[in-house]
């Protein structure tokens, strides 16, 4: 996984051009450049890894760029007024606030947009079933059965209760889609003429779900215990804004247990997978549950 990072961030730089009219370009970079964990993008070159792509592979660099434009698309609007209405993310003032919402609007319309003409290019580096499975696999992560769907059901619950299943499967599609499409976006990336077998596609499902319920447990728990300079995001505004949360549920000291259950959960499905590199898949688990921002 060495030099992922930097080969990501210069794709992106390239890809995310400042070209487009009336500082739309400005807006759109401003979203995705200089910030954030870039997990997804690690999380495809890890599942890719792990199924033997080639390190050099075309269609790993464009599925991880992708899966980490869709999530700058939604942070953008998240972020807005009408949803979530933040004012800070990663530490710098929100793209709403910087350029106006209508700016804002229009930079996460281009940047989803963006992410389809990456994993569909002209030239013939990427084989016709690869990007139509990596099409699919994005779409479904992003749309109304993934992470908007589930952005709408938070919307809905703000001050209301919901049991744990209710809250999981909040979470499952708000955030953990998108992280399951990142690892199963890596697997299909495997070299021409190889087939996944069927177990380990469930154990790649598997911990790609897990880890995004980890993920949204550990963001809950931080949301409490860290501040907003740690976290580059207004520390405490999901009891600010009345919403459901596994702390607000479970407690702090609950809500720990369970994301190292989670954790758990993910490294026995690497266990079971029968893939024998998934150092590197094992080693982003452990950061996710252990992170402090």
């Amino acid at each position: 996984m060495d030099g992922v990072l930097t080969q990501v961030e210069q794709a992106l730089s390239d890809w995310v051009a400042p070209t487009a009219p009336e500082r739309l370009g400005e807006a759109m970079r401003y979203a995705v450049l200089d910030g954030g964990k870039r997990l997804r993008p690690l999380l495809v070159f890890a599942a890719a890894q792990a199924v033997g792509a080639q390190k050099d592979c075309p269609a790993t660099l464009r599925a991880a760029c992708a899966v980490e434009l869709i999530h700058a698309y939604s942070l953008v609007h998240d972020d807005m007024p009408c949803m979530d209405n933040d004012v800070l993310r990663r530490g710098k003032p929100t793209v709403h606030v910087k350029f106006g919402q209508a700016q804002a609007l229009l930079a996460g319309d281009a940047l989803q947009a963006l992410a389809f003409e990456l994993l569909t290019p002209t030239e013939d580096v990427v084989d016709a079933t690869t990007q139509a499975k990596l099409c699919r696999l994005l779409a479904m992560s992003a749309g109304c059965h993934g992470m908007a769907g589930g952005q709408a059901i938070d919307l809905a619950n703000v001050g209301q209760h919901l049991n744990l299943d209710q809250l999981k499967h909040m979470h499952k599609l708000k955030t953990g889609a998108l992280l399951q499409a990142s690892v199963m976006m890596g697997a299909a990336c495997m070299p021409n003429g190889q087939t996944l077998t069927k177990q380990a596609q469930l154990a790649l499902q598997q911990y790609g779900e897990a880890l995004g319920v980890a993920f949204q447990v550990v963001d809950d728990i931080l949301d409490v215990t860290a501040d907003t300079a740690t976290l580059g995001k207004t520390a405490g505004k999901d009891a600010q804004d009345n919403k459901p949360t596994f702390v607000s549920l479970m407690g702090l000291e609950k809500s720990s247990l369970y994301a190292n259950q989670l954790l758990e959960q993910a490294l026995s499905a690497m266990d079971k997978s029968g893939l024998a590199q998934t150092e590197a898949l094992r080693s982003l688990a452990h950061m996710v549950v252990n992170r402090i921002s």
